[in-house]
């Protein structure tokens, strides 16, 4: 088989791209940065480095959105520019894997299709894969059998709750609720309580931090902008403000899973309570969010040992290994 293969997950924080000939994940932030409206300034993680530091002149932005693509002209450029670094500007036709959400109607799954095909990239196979049934594989689960699997990624703008059976998926939801909801949601809770503005990687910064931050009894320092004075300020945030400010949003996606266990049929919903949920995603991480799913549900939680390359290293089980092939399709076959 074609060694030239790569496998994509379109997060809308991170891009992550597996490389068949060297067997590697690349995870990047999904950023551009535009200047005067038409140049290529910058993009990946040296555009996140600019994100809420940029002149006015200079636009920067996440070409997805809740999970679907909402700039395609942009997407297009950035995955022409990763695949052609993974390449070393070396484009050779190349088979392409890319992980879709579930949850989406046909229009949006084939915009994934057709940024591939558009990108400028050489495609010369573009398969689609199911996110969930590639997450599943990124875990370690054997997807193809007839255990009922229940997965949680919790990403960026989205959470996406699926179960999965015999390589398909059962059920699947898809709520609004991620990572930024946590971010907006410290943000809110630093400007009701100590009247300070604080930026979105802050906020981010803060609320990876704190299980660490618990554990050794400290507060979170930041540093933001004073309502009242107008002056850039320092403030220690005790961790109790941060968990509390969450809380809302982690019953959301609590609430979210006991919908989708009710709709589950009885034979699967019992491998599920064997097993477990499996929880992955960039944003699943968050302190406290584990230990409530599994009080919130009674069902043991499985976190993930990668959660943001989860759907990325099952992508690469699906290019490297032909029992699995039969779980990627291609859009193409479903519109003839």
């Amino acid at each position: 088989m074609s060694n030239n293969a790569f496998g994509i997950d379109l997060g809308t924080c991170n891009i992550k791209i597996y490389n068949r000939s060297d067997d590697s994940v690349m995870v990047e932030k999904n950023m551009i940065a535009i200047e005067n409206k038409d140049t290529l300034f910058a993009y990946g993680d040296s555009a996140f480095e600019m994100y809420e530091k940029a002149p006015g002149n200079i636009h920067i932005s996440y070409p997805l959105s809740n999970g679907v693509i909402a700039d395609i002209r942009n997407m297009e450029l950035l995955v022409k520019y990763f695949i052609s670094n993974l390449s070393r500007s070396n484009f050779k036709a190349a088979d392409y894997y890319i992980a879709v959400p579930t949850d989406v109607t046909g229009v949006e799954k084939r915009a994934f299709y057709d940024l591939i095909r558009d990108a400028g990239v050489k495609a010369k196979k573009i398969m689609v894969v199911e996110k969930a049934v590639a997450d599943g594989l990124g875990l370690e689960i054997d997807v193809k059998n007839a255990q009922g699997v229940l997965i949680v990624n919790v990403g960026f703008d989205t959470t996406e709750i699926s179960i999965l059976s015999l390589g398909g998926i059962v059920l699947s939801r898809l709520i609004k609720v991620g990572g930024q909801k946590f971010d907006d949601a410290i943000r809110a809770a630093v400007r009701r309580e100590f009247s300070l503005i604080i930026g979105g990687k802050t906020a981010e910064n803060v609320k990876m931090a704190l299980c660490d931050l618990e554990q050794e009894g400290k507060g979170a320092v930041v540093y933001g902008r004073d309502i009242v004075t107008g002056l850039p300020v320092e403030r220690e945030l005790p961790t109790n403000l941060i968990d509390d400010s969450l809380i809302e949003h982690f019953y959301t996606i609590i609430d979210n899973i006991k919908v989708i266990l009710e709709r589950t049929p009885p034979e699967l919903a019992a491998d599920i309570y064997r097993h477990g949920l499996y929880l992955t995603g960039g944003a699943s991480t968050v302190n406290h969010l584990a230990e409530l799913i599994q009080a919130g549900t009674g069902l043991k939680v499985n976190v993930s040992e990668n959660p943001v390359t989860s759907v990325a290293l099952g992508l690469s089980k699906i290019i490297k290994d032909d029992n699995y092939k039969s779980v990627a399709y291609s859009i193409e076959e479903l519109t003839k």
